[in-house]
């Protein structure tokens, strides 16, 4: 236990070195944010979600009906920012605000 709080980590966010404990509290509240969709259904990975407008999507040259399914969601740490899987087009991040969970 002491070592633990005499040991120091990088933080590649901030830049700057940090104690072990205070790392440790900082992974865990990342893990606890809580991403809500349109309606305020909160959102988990592997959830499926329906897009409720058109959203035209940048780089692709495509727009996504609304409607469109869009299958095995994965959160990114952010609240307001899903990763998505979508045919055609790589590296899809969508707003939770223009989703709602299926």
């Amino acid at each position: 236990m002491a070592e633990e709080e005499d040991s120091f980590v990088y933080d590649e966010a901030t830049g700057e070195w940090i104690s072990a404990a205070a790392a440790k509290a900082k992974a865990g509240a990342a893990d606890s944010v809580e991403v809500r969709d349109s309606v305020g259904n909160l959102l988990a990975d592997g959830d499926q979600v329906t897009l409720i407008k058109d959203l035209t999507v940048k780089g692709a040259g495509q727009t996504l009906k609304r409607g469109t399914l869009i299958k095995s969601i994965r959160l990114t740490g952010d609240p307001q920012e899903i990763d998505c899987k979508y045919e055609g087009i790589k590296g899809l991040v969508l707003r939770a605000e223009f989703v709602r969970k299926r």
